[in-house]
């Protein structure tokens, strides 16, 4: 159900089975007939979990019970009896401007340095912070997804769904730097041995590169370049639901966490953009 009518994407239903194998291991007969009292035994095996797990596994087996249910395969829907743990969703970790100024830096210093390495990292850090692209959407770019005279490329995000996201002059330009060394029989922009380059890579790509910047490497993850994009497009003015699309969000739900930017520029944006800014106090 989850892949043909919600569409879900690879990670989505390897991370459900995980979920729904580990809750079924730990009830004698499993989970298909389990009633109340099993699930709250299911609730305090999964005490010493971090609240953030606990709601994942019992949503999956909210989604599980709920489906039973809607099919006919169960007269009851038991998923009443899961633990709901309260959440606090944390804000993104976010790069000001001097951090993505001292990446970049460090980027030019590499390719004065030379070498076809330095021209990939350029690549990645110009997509990842130009574009907003997800580490996976990044490392699986066909080789020709890019052309030097388009300024956009059409991206086929979770759940399949496909958005289009624009490419700035200087992503195209730093592509095509290093697409010059992608052997021409490669199907990825970014290959490695038999197939593209893998996210745990990515992952340590950018740490690395951090670390030569002089950034905490803990600050830093493809991610939370991703982050900074939406971030630093928002304080710079761009309309919410632009960046929503840019991000591929599903609900505008997700992108509303981008928004929180200081109190000083909330202040001026009042000061600045409000119908009465410009009129005479009375």
């Amino acid at each position: 159900m989850l892949a043909a009518e919600a569409g879900a994407a690879r990670n989505t239903l390897l991370a459900y089975r995980r979920d729904l194998e580990g809750a079924s291991a730990l009830l004698p007969g499993g989970i298909e007939r389990a009633g109340t009292d099993e699930l709250r035994q299911l609730a305090d095996a999964w005490l010493p979990l971090a609240r953030a797990t606990v709601a994942r596994k019992a949503a999956a087996l909210r989604r599980y019970y709920g489906f039973l249910h809607d099919e006919g395969y169960r007269v009851d829907d038991p998923s009443a009896a899961l633990p709901r743990p309260g959440m606090q969703r944390p804000l993104p970790k976010v790069l000001d401007h001097r951090a993505v100024d001292a990446l970049f830096a460090e980027i030019e210093r590499r390719k004065a340095a030379g070498g076809a390495l330095a021209l990939r990292m350029a690549a990645l850090v110009e997509l990842l912070y130009g574009s907003g692209l997800r580490a996976t959407e990044l490392v699986s770019l066909p080789r020709n997804a890019i052309a030097p005279d388009r300024p956009f490329v059409i991206i086929a995000g979770k759940g399949g769904r496909e958005r289009l996201v624009p490419i700035s002059d200087r992503a195209r330009a730093a592509v095509a730097e290093w697409a010059a060394h992608v052997p021409s029989d490669s199907a990825w922009l970014f290959p490695s041995g038999r197939k593209h380059l893998s996210r745990v890579r990515l992952y340590q790509l950018v740490q690395e590169l951090a670390a030569d910047a002089g950034i905490p490497p803990e600050r830093i993850s493809p991610h939370v370049l991703r982050h900074a994009f939406a971030t630093h497009l928002l304080e710079g003015g761009a309309d919410l639901r632009a960046v929503q699309m840019l991000l591929g969000h599903a609900d505008i739900a997700t992108t509303q966490i981008y928004t929180h930017v200081d109190s000083r520029r909330l202040v001026e944006l009042v000061n600045s953009r409000h119908p009465l800014a410009d009129a005479p106090p009375r």
